[in-house]
Protein backbone atom coordinates (compact mmCIF):
# COMPACT_ATOMS: atom_id res chain seq x y z
CA UNK A 1 0.00 0.00 0.00
CA UNK A 2 1.26 3.48 -0.88
CA UNK A 3 0.60 6.02 1.89
CA UNK A 4 0.07 9.77 1.50
CA UNK A 5 3.15 11.97 2.10
CA UNK A 6 3.89 13.10 5.63
CA UNK A 7 2.18 16.36 6.51
CA UNK A 8 -0.71 15.92 4.08
CA UNK A 9 -4.27 14.82 4.72
CA UNK A 10 -7.11 13.32 2.70
CA UNK A 11 -10.45 15.07 2.97
CA UNK A 12 -12.89 12.16 2.96
CA UNK A 13 -16.49 12.29 1.71
CA UNK A 14 -17.88 12.18 5.25
CA UNK A 15 -15.94 15.36 6.10
CA UNK A 16 -15.91 17.36 2.86
CA UNK A 17 -19.19 19.10 3.68
CA UNK A 18 -17.44 20.77 6.65
CA UNK A 19 -14.88 22.29 4.29
CA UNK A 20 -17.67 23.39 1.98
CA UNK A 21 -19.38 25.06 4.95
CA UNK A 22 -16.26 27.09 5.87
CA UNK A 23 -15.56 28.03 2.25
CA UNK A 24 -19.18 29.09 1.76
CA UNK A 25 -19.00 31.36 4.80
CA UNK A 26 -15.76 32.85 3.48
CA UNK A 27 -17.35 33.68 0.13
CA UNK A 28 -20.47 35.12 1.79
CA UNK A 29 -18.51 37.43 4.06
CA UNK A 30 -16.16 38.51 1.26
CA UNK A 31 -19.18 39.40 -0.87
CA UNK A 32 -20.67 41.56 1.87
CA UNK A 33 -17.45 43.58 1.98
CA UNK A 34 -17.27 43.88 -1.81
CA UNK A 35 -14.29 41.55 -2.28
CA UNK A 36 -13.89 39.57 -5.51
CA UNK A 37 -12.16 36.22 -5.93
CA UNK A 38 -8.70 35.90 -7.46
CA UNK A 39 -7.01 32.57 -8.25
CA UNK A 40 -3.25 32.43 -8.66
CA UNK A 41 -1.00 29.50 -9.66
CA UNK A 42 -0.03 26.81 -7.18
CA UNK A 43 3.63 27.57 -7.96
CA UNK A 44 5.51 30.77 -8.77
CA UNK A 45 9.01 31.76 -9.75
CA UNK A 46 11.02 31.58 -6.53
CA UNK A 47 11.96 35.25 -6.86
CA UNK A 48 8.35 36.21 -6.05
CA UNK A 49 8.78 34.89 -2.52
CA UNK A 50 12.42 35.97 -2.11
CA UNK A 51 11.45 39.56 -2.91
CA UNK A 52 8.04 39.48 -1.29
CA UNK A 53 8.19 37.28 1.81
CA UNK A 54 11.82 38.12 2.60
CA UNK A 55 15.10 36.22 2.59
CA UNK A 56 15.47 36.47 6.39
CA UNK A 57 12.18 34.72 7.18
CA UNK A 58 11.89 31.13 8.36
CA UNK A 59 9.58 30.45 5.41
CA UNK A 60 12.22 31.32 2.83
CA UNK A 61 15.19 29.95 4.76
CA UNK A 62 13.74 26.63 5.86
CA UNK A 63 10.20 25.91 4.76
CA UNK A 64 9.74 26.44 1.02
CA UNK A 65 9.27 23.62 -1.45
CA UNK A 66 11.68 24.87 -4.12
CA UNK A 67 12.96 22.98 -7.16
CA UNK A 68 14.34 23.55 -10.65
CA UNK A 69 12.01 22.68 -13.51
CA UNK A 70 13.15 21.04 -16.74
CA UNK A 71 14.10 24.45 -18.10
CA UNK A 72 16.39 25.13 -15.17
CA UNK A 73 14.09 27.76 -13.66
CA UNK A 74 13.73 27.92 -9.88
CA UNK A 75 10.10 27.22 -8.98
CA UNK A 76 8.44 27.30 -5.56
CA UNK A 77 5.11 25.90 -4.39
CA UNK A 78 3.33 28.86 -2.83
CA UNK A 79 4.03 29.03 0.94
CA UNK A 80 1.49 31.84 1.44
CA UNK A 81 -1.04 33.73 -0.66
CA UNK A 82 -0.16 37.42 -0.54
CA UNK A 83 2.98 37.54 -2.69
CA UNK A 84 1.32 35.68 -5.57
CA UNK A 85 -1.76 37.92 -5.45
CA UNK A 86 0.40 41.06 -5.53
CA UNK A 87 2.45 39.62 -8.41
CA UNK A 88 -0.80 39.04 -10.31
CA UNK A 89 -2.04 42.52 -9.40
CA UNK A 90 1.11 44.04 -10.92
CA UNK A 91 1.41 41.75 -13.95
CA UNK A 92 -2.24 42.11 -14.99
CA UNK A 93 -2.43 45.85 -14.54
CA UNK A 94 -5.14 45.75 -11.89
CA UNK A 95 -3.81 49.06 -10.55
CA UNK A 96 -5.43 50.65 -13.61
CA UNK A 97 -8.89 49.34 -12.63
CA UNK A 98 -11.16 50.66 -9.90
CA UNK A 99 -9.30 51.14 -6.61
CA UNK A 100 -9.13 49.95 -3.97
CA UNK A 101 -8.90 46.46 -5.42
CA UNK A 102 -10.64 44.18 -2.94
CA UNK A 103 -9.51 40.61 -3.55
CA UNK A 104 -9.95 37.29 -1.75
CA UNK A 105 -8.74 33.75 -2.34
CA UNK A 106 -9.17 30.21 -1.07
CA UNK A 107 -6.02 28.30 -1.89
CA UNK A 108 -3.60 25.50 -1.08
CA UNK A 109 -0.22 26.43 0.39
CA UNK A 110 2.90 24.37 1.10
CA UNK A 111 5.53 24.64 3.81
CA UNK A 112 8.11 22.07 4.80
CA UNK A 113 7.90 22.06 8.60
CA UNK A 114 7.21 19.62 11.39
CA UNK A 115 3.55 18.59 11.13
CA UNK A 116 1.46 19.26 14.21
CA UNK A 117 -2.17 19.84 15.16
CA UNK A 118 -3.68 22.35 12.74
CA UNK A 119 -0.38 22.80 10.92
CA UNK A 120 0.33 20.57 7.92
CA UNK A 121 2.83 20.70 5.07
CA UNK A 122 -0.01 21.10 2.62
CA UNK A 123 -2.62 23.42 4.06
CA UNK A 124 -5.41 25.71 2.93
CA UNK A 125 -6.02 29.40 3.47
CA UNK A 126 -8.81 31.88 3.09
CA UNK A 127 -7.12 35.22 2.50
CA UNK A 128 -8.01 38.80 1.69
CA UNK A 129 -5.86 41.47 0.05
CA UNK A 130 -7.12 45.07 -0.28
CA UNK A 131 -4.81 47.18 -2.46
CA UNK A 132 -4.70 50.89 -3.21
CA UNK A 133 -5.91 52.61 -0.02
CA UNK A 134 -3.58 54.01 2.64
CA UNK A 135 -6.17 55.32 5.09
CA UNK A 136 -6.75 53.79 8.51
CA UNK A 137 -10.35 52.93 7.66
CA UNK A 138 -9.01 50.28 5.26
CA UNK A 139 -7.11 48.66 8.14
CA UNK A 140 -10.22 48.67 10.30
CA UNK A 141 -12.35 47.27 7.47
CA UNK A 142 -10.00 44.34 6.84
CA UNK A 143 -9.91 43.55 10.56
CA UNK A 144 -13.72 43.69 10.65
CA UNK A 145 -13.89 41.31 7.68
CA UNK A 146 -11.66 38.82 9.47
CA UNK A 147 -13.75 39.13 12.64
CA UNK A 148 -16.99 38.71 10.68
CA UNK A 149 -15.71 35.53 9.05
CA UNK A 150 -14.56 33.99 12.32
CA UNK A 151 -17.92 34.74 13.94
CA UNK A 152 -19.92 33.57 10.91
CA UNK A 153 -18.51 30.05 11.08
CA UNK A 154 -19.56 29.84 14.73
CA UNK A 155 -16.31 30.45 16.62
CA UNK A 156 -16.24 32.43 19.86
CA UNK A 157 -13.68 33.11 22.60
CA UNK A 158 -11.30 34.70 20.12
CA UNK A 159 -9.30 37.80 21.08
CA UNK A 160 -7.96 40.49 18.73
CA UNK A 161 -4.40 41.67 19.31
CA UNK A 162 -3.01 44.79 17.61
CA UNK A 163 0.38 46.39 17.10
CA UNK A 164 2.06 48.86 14.79
CA UNK A 165 5.55 48.13 13.53
CA UNK A 166 5.87 51.54 11.91
CA UNK A 167 7.22 52.47 8.51
CA UNK A 168 10.67 51.65 7.16
CA UNK A 169 12.07 54.94 8.49
CA UNK A 170 10.96 54.81 12.13
CA UNK A 171 11.43 51.05 12.27
CA UNK A 172 15.13 51.53 11.52
CA UNK A 173 15.50 53.58 14.72
CA UNK A 174 13.71 50.91 16.69
CA UNK A 175 15.74 48.09 15.18
CA UNK A 176 18.94 49.83 16.28
CA UNK A 177 17.65 50.14 19.85
CA UNK A 178 16.40 46.55 19.89
CA UNK A 179 19.66 45.26 18.49
CA UNK A 180 21.64 47.08 21.15
CA UNK A 181 19.46 45.58 23.88
CA UNK A 182 19.62 42.05 22.45
CA UNK A 183 23.38 42.16 21.79
CA UNK A 184 23.90 42.55 25.53
CA UNK A 185 22.04 39.26 26.00
CA UNK A 186 23.37 37.52 22.90
CA UNK A 187 24.64 34.40 24.66
CA UNK A 188 21.24 33.73 26.27
CA UNK A 189 19.35 33.77 22.98
CA UNK A 190 18.59 30.54 21.13
CA UNK A 191 20.89 29.78 18.15
CA UNK A 192 18.19 30.78 15.66
CA UNK A 193 17.66 34.17 17.31
CA UNK A 194 21.41 34.76 17.44
CA UNK A 195 21.31 34.42 13.68
CA UNK A 196 18.18 36.59 13.38
CA UNK A 197 19.80 39.33 15.45
CA UNK A 198 22.06 40.38 12.59
CA UNK A 199 19.61 39.83 9.73
CA UNK A 200 16.27 41.00 11.15
CA UNK A 201 16.15 41.67 14.91
CA UNK A 202 12.35 42.10 14.88
CA UNK A 203 12.04 38.37 14.24
CA UNK A 204 13.49 37.70 17.71
CA UNK A 205 10.27 39.14 19.16
CA UNK A 206 8.35 36.38 17.39
CA UNK A 207 10.41 33.52 18.87
CA UNK A 208 8.52 30.83 20.81
CA UNK A 209 11.56 29.76 22.86
CA UNK A 210 10.87 30.39 26.57
CA UNK A 211 14.30 31.95 27.25
CA UNK A 212 13.93 34.28 24.30
CA UNK A 213 10.39 35.25 25.35
CA UNK A 214 11.69 36.11 28.82
CA UNK A 215 14.40 38.30 27.31
CA UNK A 216 12.10 40.11 24.88
CA UNK A 217 9.52 40.79 27.61
CA UNK A 218 11.74 43.64 28.82
CA UNK A 219 12.98 44.74 25.39
CA UNK A 220 12.30 48.24 24.04
CA UNK A 221 8.74 48.55 22.67
CA UNK A 222 8.27 49.57 19.07
CA UNK A 223 5.28 51.79 19.91
CA UNK A 224 7.72 54.06 21.76
CA UNK A 225 9.69 54.57 18.55
CA UNK A 226 7.14 54.95 15.73
CA UNK A 227 6.99 58.33 14.02
CA UNK A 228 4.13 60.81 14.31
CA UNK A 229 2.48 59.71 11.05
CA UNK A 230 2.55 56.04 12.03
CA UNK A 231 1.33 56.87 15.53
CA UNK A 232 -1.58 58.92 14.17
CA UNK A 233 -2.46 56.13 11.75
CA UNK A 234 -2.52 53.57 14.55
CA UNK A 235 -4.66 55.82 16.77
CA UNK A 236 -7.21 56.15 13.95
CA UNK A 237 -7.33 52.38 13.48
CA UNK A 238 -8.05 51.94 17.19
CA UNK A 239 -10.66 54.72 17.14
CA UNK A 240 -12.50 53.14 14.20
CA UNK A 241 -12.47 49.69 15.78
CA UNK A 242 -13.93 51.20 18.95
CA UNK A 243 -16.64 52.90 16.87
CA UNK A 244 -17.47 49.48 15.39
CA UNK A 245 -17.71 47.95 18.86
CA UNK A 246 -14.64 45.77 18.39
CA UNK A 247 -12.63 44.93 21.50
CA UNK A 248 -8.87 44.62 21.13
CA UNK A 249 -5.67 44.35 23.13
CA UNK A 250 -2.30 45.89 22.31
CA UNK A 251 0.56 43.40 21.99
CA UNK A 252 3.84 45.19 21.17
CA UNK A 253 5.55 41.87 20.39
CA UNK A 254 3.39 41.09 17.35
CA UNK A 255 5.60 41.51 14.29
CA UNK A 256 4.25 38.69 12.08
CA UNK A 257 6.62 36.28 10.36
CA UNK A 258 6.95 38.00 6.98
CA UNK A 259 9.24 40.87 6.04
CA UNK A 260 6.72 42.81 3.95
CA UNK A 261 4.59 44.09 6.85
CA UNK A 262 4.43 47.80 7.78
CA UNK A 263 2.40 49.77 10.31
CA UNK A 264 -0.71 47.85 11.47
CA UNK A 265 -0.29 44.16 12.25
CA UNK A 266 -2.89 42.02 13.99
CA UNK A 267 -3.78 38.53 15.13
CA UNK A 268 -6.94 36.78 16.25
CA UNK A 269 -6.03 34.26 18.95
CA UNK A 270 -8.23 31.47 20.31
CA UNK A 271 -8.12 29.92 23.76
CA UNK A 272 -9.59 26.68 22.38
CA UNK A 273 -6.81 25.60 20.05
CA UNK A 274 -3.88 24.73 22.31
CA UNK A 275 -0.30 25.78 21.65
CA UNK A 276 -1.03 26.99 18.12
CA UNK A 277 -3.48 29.66 19.25
CA UNK A 278 -3.32 32.06 16.31
CA UNK A 279 -6.37 31.61 14.11
CA UNK A 280 -5.84 34.55 11.77
CA UNK A 281 -3.02 36.98 11.14
CA UNK A 282 -2.44 39.91 8.88
CA UNK A 283 -1.40 43.49 8.47
CA UNK A 284 -0.45 46.34 6.19
CA UNK A 285 2.26 45.93 3.53
CA UNK A 286 2.68 49.32 1.87
CA UNK A 287 5.95 48.52 0.09
CA UNK A 288 5.20 45.09 -1.36
CA UNK A 289 3.67 46.19 -4.67
CA UNK A 290 6.79 48.22 -5.47
CA UNK A 291 9.06 45.33 -4.40
CA UNK A 292 7.35 43.12 -6.99
CA UNK A 293 7.75 45.61 -9.82
CA UNK A 294 4.65 47.78 -9.54
CA UNK A 295 4.11 51.40 -8.63
CA UNK A 296 4.36 52.43 -5.01
CA UNK A 297 0.94 51.42 -3.70
CA UNK A 298 -0.37 50.51 -0.23
CA UNK A 299 -2.01 47.23 0.69
CA UNK A 300 -3.36 45.30 3.65
CA UNK A 301 -4.64 41.76 4.12
CA UNK A 302 -4.91 38.67 6.26
CA UNK A 303 -4.97 34.89 5.98
CA UNK A 304 -6.91 32.28 7.95
CA UNK A 305 -5.92 28.64 8.05
CA UNK A 306 -8.94 26.53 7.13
CA UNK A 307 -7.54 23.51 8.98
CA UNK A 308 -7.26 25.70 12.09
CA UNK A 309 -10.87 26.79 11.73
CA UNK A 310 -12.06 23.19 11.39
CA UNK A 311 -10.02 22.14 14.41
CA UNK A 312 -11.57 24.93 16.45
CA UNK A 313 -15.06 23.93 15.37
CA UNK A 314 -14.33 20.36 16.43
CA UNK A 315 -12.82 21.41 19.77
CA UNK A 316 -15.86 23.55 20.59
CA UNK A 317 -18.33 20.81 19.52
CA UNK A 318 -19.83 23.04 16.83
CA UNK A 319 -22.34 21.00 14.83
CA UNK A 320 -22.35 21.60 11.08
CA UNK A 321 -25.39 20.36 9.21
CA UNK A 322 -24.58 18.13 6.26
CA UNK A 323 -26.48 19.57 3.27
CA UNK A 324 -25.41 16.74 0.99
CA UNK A 325 -27.64 14.01 2.41
CA UNK A 326 -29.97 12.23 0.00
CA UNK A 327 -33.59 13.39 0.19
CA UNK A 328 -35.08 10.05 -0.82
CA UNK A 329 -33.71 6.56 -1.34
CA UNK A 330 -35.94 4.20 -3.31
CA UNK A 331 -35.99 0.59 -2.11
CA UNK A 332 -37.39 -1.63 -4.91
CA UNK A 333 -38.31 -5.26 -4.20
CA UNK A 334 -37.92 -6.73 -7.68
CA UNK A 335 -36.74 -6.11 -11.24
CA UNK A 336 -39.83 -4.25 -12.47
CA UNK A 337 -39.93 -2.26 -9.26
CA UNK A 338 -36.27 -1.38 -9.84
CA UNK A 339 -37.15 0.11 -13.23
CA UNK A 340 -39.79 2.29 -11.56
CA UNK A 341 -37.25 3.34 -8.92
CA UNK A 342 -34.88 4.37 -11.70
CA UNK A 343 -37.64 6.34 -13.42
CA UNK A 344 -38.72 8.13 -10.23
CA UNK A 345 -35.15 8.95 -9.18
CA UNK A 346 -34.43 10.39 -12.62
CA UNK A 347 -37.54 12.56 -12.46
CA UNK A 348 -36.67 13.88 -9.01
CA UNK A 349 -33.10 14.70 -10.01
CA UNK A 350 -34.36 16.65 -13.02
CA UNK A 351 -36.37 18.74 -10.57
CA UNK A 352 -33.43 19.42 -8.27
CA UNK A 353 -34.31 16.85 -5.61
CA UNK A 354 -31.54 14.48 -4.56
CA UNK A 355 -32.49 10.83 -4.99
CA UNK A 356 -30.89 7.42 -5.20
CA UNK A 357 -31.95 3.77 -5.38
CA UNK A 358 -30.55 0.28 -4.92
CA UNK A 359 -27.78 -0.69 -7.35
CA UNK A 360 -26.57 -3.77 -5.47
CA UNK A 361 -29.55 -6.15 -5.47
CA UNK A 362 -29.87 -5.98 -1.69
CA UNK A 363 -32.79 -7.31 0.31
CA UNK A 364 -35.21 -4.80 1.81
CA UNK A 365 -33.62 -4.87 5.30
CA UNK A 366 -30.17 -4.24 3.87
CA UNK A 367 -31.55 -1.40 1.77
CA UNK A 368 -32.95 0.27 4.88
CA UNK A 369 -29.59 -0.10 6.63
CA UNK A 370 -27.84 1.47 3.66
CA UNK A 371 -30.36 4.33 3.53
CA UNK A 372 -29.73 5.00 7.19
CA UNK A 373 -25.94 5.05 6.66
CA UNK A 374 -26.16 7.66 3.90
CA UNK A 375 -28.57 9.75 5.95
CA UNK A 376 -31.54 9.59 3.57
CA UNK A 377 -34.49 11.66 4.80
CA UNK A 378 -37.03 9.27 3.24
CA UNK A 379 -37.03 5.70 2.03
CA UNK A 380 -39.50 5.02 -0.77
CA UNK A 381 -40.47 1.34 -0.79
CA UNK A 382 -41.75 -0.05 -4.08
CA UNK A 383 -43.13 -3.60 -3.94
CA UNK A 384 -45.51 -5.44 -6.27
CA UNK A 385 -48.59 -3.99 -4.55
CA UNK A 386 -47.20 -0.44 -4.77
CA UNK A 387 -46.36 -0.94 -8.43
CA UNK A 388 -49.88 -2.20 -9.17
CA UNK A 389 -51.52 0.68 -7.26
CA UNK A 390 -49.21 3.37 -8.68
CA UNK A 391 -47.88 4.48 -5.30
CA UNK A 392 -44.62 4.51 -3.37
CA UNK A 393 -44.62 3.94 0.38
CA UNK A 394 -42.59 6.88 1.76
CA UNK A 395 -41.10 6.34 5.21
CA UNK A 396 -39.86 9.38 7.12
CA UNK A 397 -36.58 8.11 8.59
CA UNK A 398 -36.58 10.68 11.40
CA UNK A 399 -40.22 10.44 12.49
CA UNK A 400 -40.96 6.87 11.46
CA UNK A 401 -44.27 7.71 9.76
CA UNK A 402 -45.25 6.11 6.45
CA UNK A 403 -47.28 7.74 3.67
CA UNK A 404 -48.52 6.22 0.41
CA UNK A 405 -47.75 8.75 -2.32
CA UNK A 406 -48.91 8.49 -5.93
CA UNK A 407 -46.09 8.35 -8.47
CA UNK A 408 -47.27 11.55 -10.15
CA UNK A 409 -47.46 13.43 -6.82
CA UNK A 410 -44.06 12.52 -5.42
CA UNK A 411 -42.36 15.79 -6.43
CA UNK A 412 -45.05 17.86 -4.70
CA UNK A 413 -44.82 15.63 -1.60
CA UNK A 414 -41.05 16.04 -1.27
CA UNK A 415 -41.02 19.76 -1.95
Amino acid sequence: MINMPKGTKDVLPQDSYKWQYVEKKAREVAKVFGALEIRTPTFEHTEVFLRGVGETTDIVNKEMYTFNDKGGRSITLKPEGTAGVVRSFVENGLANSALPAKLFYITQCFRYERPQAGRLREFHQFGVEFLGAKNADMDAEVILLAKSFIESVGIDKVSLYLNSIGCKDCRKTYQDALKEYLNAKHDKLCPLCQERLNKNPLRVLDCKNDDCKEITANAPKILDFICEDCSNHFEKVKELLTLAGVEYKINPNIVRGLDYYTRTVFEFVSENIGAQGTVCGGGRYDGLVAQLGGNDMPGIGFAVGIERILMLLENTKKQIENPNKIKVYFAPMGEEEGKKAFELASRLRQNGISADFDHMGRGIKSQFKYADKIGAAFVGVIGSDELTNGVVKMKDMAGGTETAVKFEEIIEFLK
